[in-house]
């Protein structure tokens, strides 16, 4: 795989990727199909899996010490000369190679096996097993594989390779349509799995590939829209008009007394939210289903809290109850895309919309369809809007009456209708530490939007003002894990933490890698629900720019 990789990062352009890439994928064992493609995107886990390999660049420092015979000491000087804890291994390993020449080949299946294993361990000893993985690998490894696994194992293994590259990649390895491809990595969170139907089953394979109960999906996205007018030239005439939530987005999947809930992040959250699966249990009246709803939190008086406080319970491990009675939560459904064996996407909205009239039984406080209203009046649809924003909701969501339910796409099937500039769901990717009282904390952010086109992070400002000592502390503590390096006071670190940031307007700015800048950024709120891959795009960036 390292060939791959080398030619992968020698170039940006995507058909050059996705020809490397698709004649690398028609090589590889039908049994090594799944792993390897999951390894192209840095994984070793699909999206969905719970699973996470959980290593800090500590305890690669100490793999490497351990692989290489280095002492810890160098190994931190070449950390610091090169920034990148790949590229230290790399030649940590070229040093340790010039020594001990013999070594045993790796496998995919070695590499994929001991970093799985890694994921694995708890309690007492733990670091100590995880360090005899890693170094296992790092020990049998020539310097190139040491740098792309020591990149794999922190998850920061970022080869260019999109959705989009991987998708025509497959479809040109395996002569299958790409929209069929498209199709089964929505519905299956997994473009592992799909390579390995596209290599064994073909097109007729992925045409059967169905919703699976327990599987999260990629949830439909909405497009923005300036106002009612252009909502309705959008989505077109009838339109749902529908509250829009300050909520949860969640996907409850209903088999019969099994109940599983997911965020839009496809992280399993069903333990953290028992009142859903409770009300999904008592109120749904169906044996199979998949829903989609808003996870709203509310007030001792009924009133609508925000979302932050909701979020303070994606990540609770202890004290589910009592955390539960202090924010309760009331689940608002909008659409089902499951039911009893057969798959309702195809179906138009107003048809999905009447299957939820049939079998949610609406109870306030547990489980209620959202409000709406269907209208082609601009008058009507705005005092409706208006009454929104009085109780206190974030704005509207108007949709296509006859439209089919699309994964993953903006297709313009739904809009979103705000009053105010839209907010963007940022990525943190690097920080400095503070000084004076505040040395102790990361106290500056450095902020990145995404390239969906070349699968980067690009910088677009730094947010170091308005925060209360208290988020201070509270980002810090997320952060320090996901340090990958630090060069005097800055850092860099894995970017997976989303928030979401309120500004005074865009500029074009030559300082930052996105060629934009973020005038006088500042924190709305940690979003916990969603995946770095689903924070604005460049191209959302240049949109809201103007060009």
């Amino acid at each position: 795989m390292v060939d791959m990789y080398e030619k992968l990062g020698s170039t940006t352009k995507n058909l050059e990727m996705t020809d490397i890439l698709a004649g690398f994928l028609k090589k590889v064992d039908n049994n090594l199909i799944s792993d390897c493609v999951k390894l192209v995107l840095g994984r070793v886990f699909p999206l969905w899996s719970d699973q996470v390999v959980g290593v800090a660049s500590s305890l690669m420092v100490k793999s490497l010490k351990k692989s290489t015979g280095l002492s810890e000491e160098d190994i931190l000087i070449y950390w610091k000369d090169t920034g990148d804890l790949g590229l230290t291994a790399e030649k940590a390993v070229s040093k340790k190679t010039q020594k001990t020449l013999s070594s045993q080949k790796l496998s995919v299946e070695k590499v994929i096996e001991n970093i799985r294993k890694v994921s694995s361990f708890e309690g007492a000893g733990t670091v100590e097993k995880k360090t005899d993985l890693i170094a296992e690998l790092i020990a049998s490894s020539s310097p190139e594989e040491a740098k792309y696994i020591t990149r794999t194992v922190l998850g920061v293994l970022r080869m260019g390779v999109g959705a989009g590259i991987m998708r025509d990649a497959v479809a040109q390895a395996f002569e299958v349509d790409s929209d069929f491809v498209e199709r089964a990595y929505y519905l299956s969170s997994d473009f592992g799995e799909v390579g390995k139907i596209a290599c064994e089953g073909g097109e007729e394979e992925l045409k059967k590939f169905n919703i699976r109960i327990e599987r999260p999906i990629m949830v439909m996205l909405a497009q923005k829209a300036e106002d009612l007018e252009e909502g309705f030239s959008k989505v077109g005439k009838p339109a749902a008009i529908e509250l829009k939530y300050d909520g949860m987005r969640v996907q409850i999947h209903k088999n019969k007394e099994e109940i599983y809930v997911f965020t839009r992040r496809l992280e399993n959250v069903t333990k953290q939210f028992p009142e859903i699966v409770s009300a999904t249990k008592k109120y749904v009246k169906c044996e199979q289903c998949v829903l989609e709803g808003e996870a709203v939190g509310y007030g001792p008086k009924g009133e609508h809290i925000p979302f932050q406080k909701i979020s303070r319970r994606i990540k609770r491990k202890y004290g589910i109850e009592e955390m539960a009675k202090q924010i309760p939560i009331e689940t608002k459904v909008f659409d089902i895309i499951f039911l009893d064996g057969k798959e309702t996407m195809s179906l138009p909205f107003a048809k999905r919309r009447e299957l939820l009239e049939e079998i949610v039984e609406q109870k306030k406080r547990s489980i209620v369809l959202t409000e709406q209203l269907i209208t082609s009046d601009l008058e009507e649809a705005e005092k409706f809007y208006e009454k929104g924003l009085k109780q206190g909701e974030e704005g509207i969501m108007m949709k296509n009456l006859e439209a089919e339910y699309k994964p993953g796409s903006r297709v313009g099937y739904m809009v979103k209708l705000k009053p105010e500039i839209d907010p963007v769901d940022l990525v943190i990717v690097g920080s400095e530490w503070g000084e004076g009282k505040r040395a102790n904390w990361l106290s500056s952010f450095l902020l990145a939007c995404y390239d969906k086109v070349n699968d980067k992070f690009l910088t677009i400002g730094k947010m170091a003002t308005g925060l209360t000592d208290k988020q201070f502390e509270e980002i810090t503590e997320r952060l320090k894990p996901l340090i990958i390096s630090e060069k005097g006071r800055k850092v860099t670190v894995k970017p997976e933490t989303v928030v979401e940031i309120g500004y005074q307007e865009i500029q074009k700015s030559p300082t930052y890698e996105s060629k934009f800048a973020l005038r006088f950024p500042r924190l709305i709120r940690i979003r916990d629900d969603k995946k770095p891959e689903e924070a604005d795009s460049l191209e959302k960036i240049k949109e809201i720019h103007g060009g």
